[in-house]
C-alpha cells in the first residue's frame, strides 16, 4: 500500500457559541494514503465543513495531531499553514471562487504570484493547466463569460498550477447541473488516476459514488469508513 499522506490521531475542534462551546468534531482518527480518492460525506451539521477546514489548513485544531506527509502540522502558525496550503493543495469550491474581472488565465495564475515565477513561466504554466481542463481556448475570457462548468473547469485548472499532491473539493458540483456536474467528476477522477490523492466533501450520495472510499461523519465522529 502507498503511504500515508495525511494521518489524524484524536482530533478535536471546538467552538465558543454564546457562551458556551460546541464540539464540531469529537476526536477523529483518519488515514488517506497517496492516490486514494477518498468522500468525506454528511448531514449539514456533522462535521464535514470542520473537518475539510482542518485537512486543508484552513483552520486549526483544537487537541490531537495532524500530520500531512512527513510534517506534524498540528499547531503551526497561520503564515506556515499557509504557506503549505501552496505547496501542497489546490482547493476546488462549489461557488468556484474566480476573480470576476480577470480572464480565466489570471485566475489560473493566481495561485503562483506567492512563489513569483518570471511571468513569462507563470503564463505558460497557466495555459498548459487550461489545456488539461481543456479551455485552452478560453483563456481571456472573464467568468461571465463562462458557462457554470467552464467556471468549475477554471478553478480545477487553478488548483493544479502549483502540482499539489493533494486536491480538496467542496461541494465542486453543488451550483451545476446533473450533467455537468458527471464531466467535473470524470475530470477530478482522470486526475486521481494520474496520481492526485482527491479528497472530496459532499452531501450528495450519487457524487459520493464516485469515490472509491467513503468516510462518513455523524455529530463529529466517523460513523462509516466504506470502499468499494
Amino acid at each position: 500500500m502507498s503511504s500515508p499522506i495525511i494521518q489524524l490521531d484524536g482530533v478535536r475542534k471546538i467552538f465558543p457559541m454564546g457562551g458556551e462551546t460546541v464540539e464540531a468534531l469529537k476526536g477523529v482518527d483518519l488515514t488517506i494514503h497517496e492516490g486514494e480518492f477518498a468522500a468525506i460525506m454528511g448531514t449539514s451539521g456533522s462535521g464535514k465543513s470542520t473537518l475539510m477546514h482542518i485537512l486543508g489548513l484552513l483552520d486549526s485544531l483544537s487537541e490531537g495531531r495532524y500530520r500531512l506527509g512527513n510534517e506534524d502540522v498540528s499547531s503551526i502558525s497561520r503564515d506556515k499553514r499557509a504557506e503549505i496550503r501552496n505547496q501542497k493543495i489546490g482547493f476546488i469550491f462549489q461557488s468556484f471562487n474566480l476573480l470576476h474581472r480577470s480572464t480565466a488565465l489570471e485566475n489560473v495564475e493566481l495561485p503562483m504570484l506567492y512563489r513569483r515565477p518570471a511571468v513569462s513561466d507563470r503564463r505558460e504554466i497557466a495555459l498548459k493547466a487550461l489545456k488539461m481542463v481543456g479551455l485552452e481556448d478560453r483563456a481571456d475570457h472573464e467568468p461571465r463569460q463562462l458557462s457554470g462548468g467552464q467556471q468549475q473547469r477554471v478553478a480545477i485548472a487553478r488548483a493544479l498550477v502549483n502540482s499539489p499532491p493533494i486536491i480538496l473539493a467542496d461541494e465542486p458540483t453543488g451550483n451545476l447541473d446533473s450533467r455537468t456536474g458527471q464531466d467535473i467528476m470524470k475530470l477530478l477522477t482522470t486526475l486521481n488516476q494520474q496520481g492526485i490523492t482527491v479528497i472530496l466533501v459532499t452531501h450528495d450520495p450519487e457524487i459520493g459514488k464516485t469515490a472509491k472510499r467513503r468516510i462518513i461523519l455523524k455529530d463529529g465522529n466517523i460513523e462509516r469508513d466504506e470502499s468499494n
